[in-house]
């Protein structure tokens, strides 16, 4: 394994402890030659510590983990007292660039990890990326939304076989952690493959800064830094956490509008109705349940459907009835979590939602 490169010379720009510096790495060229370059902010503490990469955008729409980045760059109280942060707000640069998910050549960033230096431009993009941030990097958290016409309650996605990604995963405290290795050529599994644990937010929608998954963000990322005595301070986390191994995408069985029952974050129990399909001027056509006892990860927001779609994603749960009751409960305390609902629910039109779920 080579070893890691130095936190204090990027390129020539020294970054001595205690300092922070704006750097750019330079990931490509136009047609015309002009090159791209990805802007990056690196804090140093006055001490040795870990280094951690903090990155967004790896999708170009994907946006709220830049809200979350930025602000915290811009926070005078963010100060490190030991270890080093490498940050991030827009990785894609090319993709943020045309408000499009994907690269100039239609590839996915996300799908070409480790990359090579004499691939295709996604390929080349993604070595830069390995070489000058995760080859620098003790453990990550990249932060990304949910996909074009989709939300998703903030909810990390780990590999739990892995006992340091298992510990990135609970420190950071969010309510929901979902279990897997990633994609083939995710940033995630090629820097989990090269010894930098790294977890992944889902939270949101695309090119949307929403306040309160910026601030979910934020809290869990300040989580990992003080699990890792990177920063000072108590952690604050989720009134419960819910692990999930197993999740499904409950699909329309008929086409025409959506009167949705529940919103992402919602606790149900099966058979419960999640949406009903409906004609165009309102008549019952089919109500679709959820198959098991589960909580909602996250849902279209799209209010029309045809038969196949996917409509509501849901992670199974092992509680019975009287557990999730007493989960219901549980996590009504948290107050962060009642407005993240409330405001992701804003973005579905919501009837009969259960009364027991506020």
């Amino acid at each position: 394994m080579k070893p890691k490169r130095p936190i204090d010379d990027w390129n020539g720009v020294k970054i001595p402890p205690g300092t922070s510096r704006d750097v750019e790495l330079v990931v490509g060229e136009s047609h015309t030659g002009i090159t791209f370059k990805i802007p990056v902010h690196v804090r140093r503490g006055p001490s040795d510590g870990p280094v951690v990469f903090i990155t967004a955008a790896l999708h170009g729409d994907e946006i709220n983990g830049a809200g979350a980045i930025r602000s915290l760059i811009q926070d005078e109280n963010f100060q490190l007292k030991a270890g080093s942060a490498i940050m991030v707000p827009v990785l894609n640069v090319l993709g943020f660039d045309r408000h499009s998910r994907y690269l100039p050549d239609g590839r996915d960033l996300n799908r070409v990890f480790p990359g090579s230096i004499s691939g295709s431009q996604a390929s080349r993009f993604a070595r830069v990326i390995f070489d000058e941030i995760v080859s620098r990097s003790d453990f990550g958290i990249d932060l990304h939304t949910a996909a074009l016409r989709r939300t998703n309650f903030p909810s990390v996605r780990a590999d739990l076989t892995n006992p340091e990604v298992k510990r990135l995963a609970t420190a950071f405290g969010s309510e929901l952690i979902l279990h897997g290795g990633g994609p083939k050529g995710s940033f995630r599994r090629a820097a989990c493959a090269a010894n930098c644990p790294t977890i992944v937010l889902e939270g949101g929608e695309v090119w949307k800064v929403e306040p309160t998954i910026v601030e979910c963000s934020i809290r869990g990322i300040r989580n990992v830094l003080i699990e890792k005595g990177m920063l000072g301070g108590d952690p604050v986390r989720s009134a419960s956490q819910l692990t999930v191994e197993k999740s499904k995408w409950v699909r329309a069985e008929r086409g025409g509008f959506l009167r949705f029952h529940t919103a992402p974050g919602d606790l149900v129990e099966q058979d419960q109705p999640l949406a009903t399909t409906t004609s165009l001027l309102g008549q019952s056509q089919n109500v679709l349940v959820a198959p098991f006892n589960a909580v909602v990860i996250g849902m279209t927001t799209v209010p029309a459907a045809s038969p196949g779609e996917p409509v509501c994603h849901i992670g199974k749960l092992a509680e019975g009835t009287k557990r999730i009751e007493r989960l219901r409960v549980q996590l009504s305390c948290d107050r962060l979590r009642e407005r993240v609902v409330d405001d992701l629910a804003k973005n579905v039109l919501v009837f009969e939602r259960p009364s027991n779920q506020h």
